[in-house]
């Protein structure tokens, strides 16, 4: 994005663009079109392929579903298997209908009790309605049918295709075999020609013959001719045996054998026209499935609407809606599964396409007599299609099989979640009314609270205030105590060690260790998430705290109260002590801690962030030196959270030194913002900071999986901490395989109990175009005057062109000097904020045709200031951008345009999209930008999730210490 990459290059009607891969432009001006574009680097050696997305929004499928009883869980998961056979069965006899079988009817078995659970407001309002669990139970059991069948009914679809090409092969085949026929008839026809008009000319002598015989007076058979007596032997005539009666009645034969070839022909031709009837039955085949999965999509998105409803619930209910989150997430592999039957039936619909161009060829070849050189170049092309359908086809038929093994995995997982939900809910059914429990039960309570604390499993603290919730019979430690009925003590202390922590403290006490925030000292996306992140988790109540290097380079302006202490913190490096200078100051509200070493080698002090030969020693020699800010100054934080390799080595750091000393009260949080970037190094170079290189260059621990004798940060770091995330969930999905993973998808697979992908957000403050300083004048959603102001400021600005301001822009990166002096184009090699501000305001269309693309804000960004995005499907582009043409995505999360295939085609093909509709339907245009205007991509929604996170690992780690 233009916040992000280091060069921008801006074309002079509002259109940026940042290193496509198409190899040619394109040149077809387009009306009032401005175009920003951003593409993310990577080596020329990786080759990406596409993975399975996870969409944003939940999931379409209809979950319309019976509900069942525990008793019939074992016999409801026995019969599905029966009833996905015997739906193949009801498929398999029928080539024109298939269809999903749903239990609509919602009602429960007779012999089971209805149980429904009615919770009042904390408020004392109305009741919500009465919530139907074993029906969301049995809607996610026969959800689980209903994909099965889908997948079924796909690969029905598959086989048809198979059909349709079988059946392309034989009219390829009758084609050829007509098109001989039709040169050899040609070539007659010809000849034909030719004797007929020998024969009408020799017709025309003979009548001029006879008239001029019978004018004349004749004798006995004799007449005169040129003043001689002719007496003519006309009996061979008579008899029929002239050569000339032969000619004609071999050329009547000819003829009638030609008119039966032609017939012939015509019956042919009939039976292409007959096959094209059968393409067009498969289509409607085709469509069928559509509709049905529409269906189902539209019955999803009632049953969503139903489930939207618990969030009026009160804490109660609130686990039970955070897992049935975790199984829509699971869900959404089969969503992936139905974007591959679609690539399918495109494929389909291309064929057809294909045969209807081969008829239409077939005629014009009738009409026009095409010659045999020209119908063996025909067929060499044909040839080359047909061979690039099967390639294509092969393609199709390895990428259904890894998206059939991914699904294979999903339903594992949707499995475990419904046997989760499937305890959830029988401990549910126990749950009463609070006043409705007698005293018996309180006091049955505190005896639990106090037997805990005299073996020791729980700390005095924590049981002063658990006693204090039952005095006053608070309904959550009832919940609890009611949650725990058949476990052992272990999990009972666990769970109300869940309820003391959020007694004990307002929030938690989070330190961000990073080499990047925004704005002060911002490469990357990474500055972004780093401050955008932390003011979230400030407005939800928690202590934020960002550690970072003191670089020479960094935008000090942004930087509040900024003076540095009177302290010097040493730390250990190369076998001795070296001081710090510790700063402190404020960066967008956050209390930030700035480390300048006294090191000889002045590591942070190089006018750059990056980029330096000793770049491995610099950040581990920064991340040694944050542990022991922390350790000397007495704070026990909860989360430590660090970022990328430059502070990947505070998790073994942390781990094999400090918790040894006592600093253990915090859980190590990791997030790796590109897999591409790992820091390997020879081993020899770890020690510096104080690991023992022999210890830890282990297979099991930090060596790289490629190269033994180096070691692997970002692996050290996925083995060492709590938690490990990603910025994205389908590039989680993504680096979970050898091309995605760069080595480390093995690690990854092994620790994924603690690995997950969390879609950044941006910061809505800093990017709005409502309050932007930067532009020459703001704009809203509803007011959208403001981004052609913005437009004609950024031409002025850089000089462009005022003439033709309706075409669209173009840039290709390297040919900056080139077009220097171009009226429409200039190329900028370097980062300016304000600019990358102007950029977003003046463009129309945003272009991000990225090989791969971990998460990307500027998609975000984009959108914020109305530029709608064109984007390859890949990484977080997948799940933040959904095509406006694509009918499995409800219409209010459609804003942009996507393609599949990373080349030059898939690119055009978007852009043309895009380019028509901006052309043919303006209003539509200006409804989409407000669309995408008023999206929400603000960090709320993420900093929940990495709350949750946060929580579970302080609760597991609070568990233990009680335990130990």
């Amino acid at each position: 994005m233009a916040s992000e990459a280091c060069g921008a290059l801006v074309l002079g009607h509002g259109l940026s663009y940042c290193k496509p891969f198409a190899r040619h432009p394109i040149t077809r001006p387009r009306p009032f079109l401005s175009v920003s574009c951003k593409m993310r680097h990577r080596n020329s050696s990786s080759q990406h392929r596409r993975q399975v997305k996870k969409v944003t929004p939940e999931p379409h499928l209809n979950l319309n579903l019976q509900p069942q009883s525990e008793e019939s869980h074992e016999v409801q998961n026995s019969s599905t298997k029966n009833d996905v056979r015997s739906h193949q069965e009801t498929l398999s006899t029928s080539d024109a209908d298939a269809c999903l079988v749903t239990k609509t009817d919602g009602l429960l078995p007779s012999s089971i009790e209805e149980k429904n659970i009615a919770i009042e407001h904390v408020d004392g309002g109305q009741q919500p309605p009465i919530v139907h669990l074993q029906d969301l139970i049995g809607m996610i059991r026969n959800a689980e049918k209903n994909i099965l069948l889908l997948n079924q009914a796909r690969v029905r679809a598959l086989e048809d295709l198979d059909k349709i090409l079988s059946e392309k092969e034989t009219l390829q085949a009758e084609m050829n075999v007509l098109e001989m026929k039709l040169a050899e008839t040609d070539a007659r026809l010809k000849v034909a020609a030719q004797e007929k008009i020998n024969v009408e000319l020799l017709e025309d002598q003979l009548e001029k013959l006879n008239n001029e015989m019978s004018s004349r007076n004749t004798i006995d058979g004799q007449f005169e001719i040129g003043g001689k007596i002719w007496n003519p032997d006309l009996s061979s005539l008579d008899a029929g045996n002239s050569p000339l009666v032969e000619d004609l009645d071999a050329l009547k034969k000819e003829n009638m054998l030609l008119k039966d070839d032609v017939q012939t022909l015509k019956a042919k031709l009939t039976d292409v026209k007959e096959t094209e009837e059968r393409v067009l039955v498969l289509e409607k085949e085709r469509s069928s499935l559509e509709d049905s999965l529409r269906e189902l999509e539209s019955r999803f998105s009632a049953a969503q609407i139903d489930v939207s409803k618990l969030t009026s619930l009160t804490y109660e209910c609130k686990a039970l809606r955070e897992r049935v989150e975790n199984l829509q997430t699971l869900l959404e592999n089969a969503t992936q599964q139905a974007d591959q039957a679609k690539l399918v039936l495109q494929q389909n619909q291309e064929l057809r396409q294909k045969v209807e161009k081969l008829e239409a060829s077939l005629e014009e070849t009738n009409a026009h007599k095409f010659s045999s050189d020209m119908f063996q170049h025909y067929n060499e092309l044909l040839q080359q299609k047909v061979e690039l359908l099967d390639e294509r086809l092969e393609m199709s038929d390895q990428e259904i099989n890894s998206q059939i093994q991914l699904y294979q995995e999903s339903v594992k997982e949707f499995q475990d979640t419904l046997e989760k939900l499937k305890e959830e809910s029988e401990r549910r059914s126990l749950q009463r009314p609070a006043d409705d429990m007698p005293w018996q039960f309180w006091s049955r309570l505190l005896l639990t609270i106090d037997g805990l604390l005299l073996e020791k499993k729980l700390l005095s603290n924590d049981a002063k205030l658990l006693r204090e919730m039952a005095w006053k019979r608070d309904v959550r430690i009832r919940d609890a105590y009611l949650a725990c009925k058949g476990k052992n003590d272990h999990e009972i202390v666990a769970t109300f060690l869940k309820l003391t922590l959020s007694q004990t403290s307002p929030g938690l006490h989070v330190v961000h260790i990073a080499a990047e925030m925004a704005p002060v000292a911002k490469v990357g996306g990474l500055g972004d998430v780093v401050s955008g992140l932390g003011k979230a988790l400030q407005r939800r109540g928690h202590l934020v705290e960002i550690v970072l290097p003191k670089y020479d380079c960094m935008q000090h302006d942004h930087i509040g109260d900024l003076k540095v202490l009177d302290v010097v913190v040493q730390s250990y490096f190369d076998g001795q002590l070296f001081k710090n200078k510790i700063w402190v100051g404020t960066v967008e509200g956050l209390p930030v801690y700035f480390i300048e070493p006294h090191h000889p080698a002045n590591f942070f002090w190089r006018g750059r962030y990056y980029g330096e030969h000793d770049d491995f020693k610099r950040f581990s020699f920064f991340s040694r030196a944050a542990l022991e800010l922390l350790y000397q100054t007495g704070k026990r934080p909860d989360i430590i959270h660090c970022h990328d390799w430059q502070t990947a080595f505070v998790a073994p750091l942390y781990w094999e030194i400090y918790a040894r000393q006592g600093f253990n009260s915090a859980r190590i949080c990791f997030t790796c913002h590109n897999f591409e970037y790992q820091g390997t190094t020879p081993a020899s170079e770890l020690g510096s900071c104080g690991l023992d290189v022999h210890h830890l260059n282990r297979p099991d621990r930090m060596q790289d999986n490629s190269t033994h004798d180096k070691v692997n940060p970002v692996k050290g770091a996925i083995i060492f901490s709590n938690i490990v995330t990603t910025v994205s969930p389908t590039y989680a999905q993504e680096v979970r395989t050898a091309e995605g993973g760069r080595g480390l998808h093995e690690t990854l697979k092994f620790h994924s109990k603690k690995f997950v992908g969390i879609l950044n957000g941006i910061d809505t403050d800093a990017w709005n175009p409502s309050t932007d300083g930067f532009l020459s004048m703001q704009y809203n959603a509803d007011d959208l005057h403001g981004k052609a102001k913005n437009k004609d400021a950024i031409r002025k600005y850089l000089k462009l062109s005022s003439t033709d301001a309706f075409q669209p822009l173009r840039e290709f990166e390297g040919i900056a000097n080139h077009f220097q002096s171009h009226p429409h184009v200039r190329l900028l090699l370097k980062y300016d904020d304000a600019l990358s501000h102007t950029i977003y305001a003046a463009s129309d269309m945003f272009v991000i045709p990225s090989m791969f693309e971990p998460c990307g804000l500027t998609q975000m960004i984009a959108m914020r200031y109305g530029a709608v995005p064109i984007v390859r499907k890949t990484g977080g582009l997948t799940d933040s951008v959904f095509d406006v043409d694509d009918d499995t995505i409800p219409v209010q999360y459609r804003n942009g345009f996507t393609f599949m295939t990373p080349d030059e085609q898939g690119l055009s093909s978007a852009l043309e999209r895009a380019f028509s509709y901006y052309m043919k339907n303006p209003v539509g245009w200006q409804q989409l930008v407000r669309n995408v205007m008023r999206m929400d991509f603000c960090w709320d929604s993420s900093a929940a999730q990495y709350e949750e996170l946060y929580e579970k690992s302080v609760a597991r780690a609070r568990a233990a210490a009680a335990r130990a």
